[in-house]
Order: structure tokens, then C-alpha cells, then sequence
């Protein structure tokens, strides 16, 4: 079960697609003034060399961020559009650290989380890492931060660590806010169902919460059953949903036997900002224009409740 390691795929185009929902939606839920609660259920190392060993031998973030910094940041590239403004965020983000203007670190889903958090309204990031090796890396990458009790790191089963968070604590005003993002690798079938059902209690423990699920599109029957499984839950739970999908389509290079490895993703999130639906409307086509490369390739975004 420890096999799993996300290096190998940083950086790449289900990256792109979680991190620009998680950046959209916290941009929007910080407008208001008082703390909130992030979690990251699977956090990974936290940060990532994307000219390193693991990033090399799959190259996926040239199909992800690279390409997406080539189209809209490159010296000389001649943009397709202006790019959206949840895109511009993203790679504002992604830039700031690497400020000599070389893509080699990318930032996982914490330390997205981390360059956003508003210390005068004392939010707060717990992570969840469970792999030993990750955990011990993503204990080293948050202990630079120097960041005290403002980030802590459980090194547990992020599934079980989730549920003694909810509710939050009340911010200093007494209102519960939270987001959580759970994205595990899915990687054990056993993980669809721990998803569903994870969120099935966080909902009944802290209704208002906002929950953010990646997940991968691969011909699993569980992989197609989850985001039905999300809306089931929403719906019954009286919470409204968002679901966006997003494909790159096969390589064109790739002969008949080449494994295509992961070729789209969706997130699914509960109780969205009212701003996120028009804000993945004007990305997602971008994102399909820049890193669309052959049959298959699509994006959908759905809302409901």
C-alpha cells in the first residue's frame, strides 16, 4: 500500500485541475474575514523538483504545468487568450516558487493551501501523510515555515485524522468554517468507498463545510461510481454540488500497446462557492485548448442542488 508516490506524477494535468479549483474556491471563501480550518487528507510531500528522479521518468507535468506556463508565460509565446483568471492565480502561484523563472519546484496541494493562508485570521492547516517516506519529507518541508501551531502535520491515515476535525473550532467572531481536500491515490479500490463514505459522516458532523474531491477517470466501475455516489450525498444531505471533469484525450505518439497512464480527472465539490461555476467556465476551455493533444480529449462541469 505504500507504493503510491506523487512525485511521479507533480505537476501534471489532474494537478493543474485540483489546485486551480482549490486556489478558485479559498480565493473566495478568504474574502470573508474569519479563520478557516484547511485540511488536506493525503497531503504528499508537499513539495515537489520537477527536474528530480520521479518527475523524470514519468515527464507527466510537461503534459500539465509545463505546457500550461509554456502557453501563457514563455518568453515570446503568443498566448491562445488572455488567460482566465483562475489560471492566472494558478500560475502566479506556481511562480512565486520559482522565482528565477525556471519551472523546477512545484507545490502540492499544502503548501498551495499554506501561500494562501491569512495569518491575521489565524487559519489553520492540518495534513495527513501516511507513507513514511512522504511523511517524513512533508514533516521537513512544513518545519522550514517555521510556521508554529498555525500547520501541523498528523502522520496518520488522513481518513480517520479528518473526523476529530469536524467541527472546527469557532474563529474569533464564533462562526465554523473549513475546507477539506480529500484526494488519496486511490490506489487500493478500497479507497472509493473510504471516500464516500468519509464524507457521508463529515456531512452530518459539519453540514456547511467545504469538501473538495479529486478523483481519476480510469475504467474502474468504482472511478465512475464515486461522483454518483458524491451527488447521492449532496443531494440527500440538502447541499448544493459541483462537478468538473477533465480530459487531455490519448497521445498521439502512443502506439496500440503504450499504457496511456492517466489521461482525466474530475473534482467534486460540496458546497461550492456561488463564484465557482463561472469561474471553471471561462478556465476549463483554456485548459483543454492548451493541454487537449488527441482522442478522447474533453472537459464537463456540472452543479446541482
Amino acid at each position: 500500500m505504500f507504493s503510491y508516490r506523487h512525485a511521479f506524477h507533480a505537476g501534471n494535468h489532474a494537478d493543474v485541475l485540483k489546485h486551480i479549483t482549490v486556489i478558485a474556491t479559498l480565493r473566495h471563501l478568504m474574502q470573508k474575514e474569519p479563520s478557516i480550518t484547511l485540511v488536506d487528507t493525503h497531503a504528499g510531500a508537499g513539495l515537489y523538483r520537477l527536474d528530480g528522479d520521479y518527475t523524470e521518468t514519468g515527464g507527466e507535468a510537461k503534459d500539465g504545468v509545463v505546457k500550461l506556463m509554456a502557453a501563457f508565460r514563455a518568453e515570446g509565446a503568443a498566448p491562445v487568450a488572455k488567460p482566465a483568471q483562475a489560471i492566472e492565480d494558478y500560475l502566479d502561484l506556481i511562480a512565486g516558487f520559482n522565482p528565477s523563472g525556471a519551472l523546477r519546484i512545484y507545490p502540492g496541494s499544502p503548501f498551495v493551501m499554506q501561500t494562501l493562508m491569512r495569518h491575521a485570521s489565524r487559519d489553520r492547516l492540518k495534513l495527513f501523510e501516511l507513507h513514511p517516506t512522504d511523511g517524513k519529507t512533508l514533516d521537513g518541508n512544513i518545519a522550514q515555515l517555521e510556521a508554529g501551531k498555525t500547520i501541523t502535520v498528523g502522520r496518520q491515515d488522513g481518513f480517520a485524522g479528518l473526523m476529530p476535525l469536524l467541527p472546527p473550532p469557532p474563529s474569533a467572531t464564533g462562526s465554523r468554517r473549513a475546507l477539506v481536500l480529500v484526494d488519496p491515490s486511490y490506489e487500493i479500490k478500497s479507497d472509493y468507498g473510504k471516500v464516500s463514505a468519509n464524507i457521508q459522516e463529515a456531512l452530518k458532523r459539519f453540514p456547511t463545510g467545504t469538501f473538495l474531491v479529486w478523483y481519476p477517470i480510469i475504467p474502474r466501475t468504482e472511478a465512475h461510481d464515486l461522483p454518483r455516489r458524491l451527488k447521492t450525498l449532496s443531494n440527500q444531505s440538502q447541499r448544493p454540488w459541483l462537478h468538473a471533469t477533465l480530459s487531455i484525450g490519448l497521445d498521439p505518439a502512443d502506439g496500440p500497446d503504450d499504457r496511456p497512464g492517466l489521461t482525466a480527472s474530475g473534482m467534486f465539490v460540496i458546497n461550492p462557492p456561488h463564484t465557482l461555476k463561472a469561474t471553471l467556465q471561462e478556465a476549463l476551455p483554456q485548459l483543454l485548448t492548451v493541454l487537449g493533444r488527441g482522442r478522447g480529449k474533453g472537459q464537463t462541469l456540472d452543479v446541482g442542488g
